[in-house]
C-alpha cells in the first residue's frame, strides 16, 4: 500500500468531504448547544462554545481545503501529497472530537464524531502510503492524544476566567484575582502547546533532526499550562482534575523524548 496514488487520492476526497461536513456540522449544532448551556445555567460554558467553535470549524475547513490541494498532489504523483494528507487529518482529528464534548455533556447529538472517524482513518491511511515506521506512527498517535488533551485544556480556562472576573467597581484581591489571571495566561500557554505538538508529530513523520527539541517545548508547555490548573483544581472539586490527564501524557512523552534509542529513531540512525 505504500505509494499507492489511487488510494491516497480516495482518502484525499475522504478528507475534503470531512472538512465540508465539519463545517455543516458545527454551524448546524452551533446554537444549539450555546442555547442549550445558556438554559442550563452554565452562561460561561456557552460563551465559551461561541469561541471555541468557530476556531474549530475555521481550522477543519482549512482541513478541507488542504485535502483538495493533497488530491491534486496524489493525482499528479506528487511526493508531498501523502504528508500534507497527514497533516489535513491531524487537524480533522481534533476538530471532529473536540466539538461532540461539550455537545455529550448537553445531551446533544454528536454529528462531528463521523468527521473524527473519518479523519482517523485517513490518518492512518496517509501514513501507511507515507511508509512512515510503525514505532513513528505508534509514537505519533500518543502523541496525538497529548495534543488534543492539551488542547482541550485550553478550552477549560476560558469559562473559568469567566466566573472569576471580577469588574472594576466590585475588585477585591483574593485568590480568585489570582487564579483568574492565570486562567488567562494558562489558556494561550495549552494552546501553543497543542500546537507544538502538532508540529512534533509532523516533523517526527519526516524524521527531522529539530522533532524532539519541539517535542520538549510541547511537553514543556502543557506541564505548564496543565499542572497548576490541575493541581488547584483538585482541592476546589476534592477528585481527580480533567486537567491533568494531558500534562501526566506530556511528561511520559518528555521522559521518552530524552531516551538515546528516541533520538535514534527519530533521526532515523542505526
Amino acid at each position: 500500500m505504500k505509494n499507492n496514488t489511487k488510494l491516497g487520492a480516495a482518502l484525499a476526497v475522504l478528507g475534503f468531504l470531512a472538512g465540508i461536513l465539519c463545517l455543516y456540522f458545527l454551524a448546524q449544532t452551533y446554537n444549539t448547544v450555546i442555547h442549550t448551556h445558556f438554559a442550563a445555567g452554565q452562561w460561561e460554558e456557552s460563551n465559551t462554545v461561541r469561541i471555541v467553535y468557530a476556531v474549530l470549524g475555521w481550522l477543519g475547513t482549512a482541513a478541507g481545503a488542504l485535502s483538495l490541494t493533497v488530491l491534486w498532489g496524489f493525482l499528479n504523483k506528487q511526493d508531498w501529497a501523502w504528508f500534507w494528507g497527514a497533516v489535513a487529518a491531524t487537524i480533522l482529528l481534533l476538530t471532529g472530537f473536540f466539538p461532540a464534548i461539550p455537545a455529550m455533556d448537553s445531551h446533544l447529538p454528536t454529528p462531528t464524531l463521523a468527521v473524527f472517524g473519518m479523519a482517523l482513518v485517513m490518518w492512518f491511511g496517509m501514513l501507511i502510503i507515507g511508509g512512515v515506521d510503525r514505532k513513528i506512527i505508534t509514537l505519533t498517535f500518543i502523541a496525538g492524544l497529548a495534543y488534543v488533551l492539551t488542547f482541550i485544556d485550553g478550552v477549560a480556562p476560558i469559562s473559568k476566567f469567566q466566573t472569576t472576573f471580577q469588574s472594576a467597581e466590585t475588585f477585591v484581591q483574593n485568590q480568585n484575582a489570582f487564579w483568574n489571571g492565570m486562567y488567562v495566561i494558562l489558556q494561550q500557554v495549552s494552546w501553543w502547546g497543542a500546537a507544538a505538538w502538532a508540529i512534533f508529530i509532523f516533523a517526527a513523520f519526516k524524521q527531522k533532526s529539530w522533532a524532539i527539541p519541539v517535542g520538549i517545548f510541547a511537553a514543556a508547555m502543557s506541564m505548564i499550562g496543565g499542572y497548576p490548573m490541575g493541581l488547584y483544581n483538585m482541592t476546589e472539586v476534592g477528585r481527580f482534575s480533567m486537567f491533568l490527564p494531558a500534562p501526566i501524557l506530556s511528561t511520559g512523552l518528555l521522559i521518552y523524548l530524552l531516551l538515546p534509542s528516541t533520538r535514534r529513531m527519530l533521526e532515523n540512525r542505526a
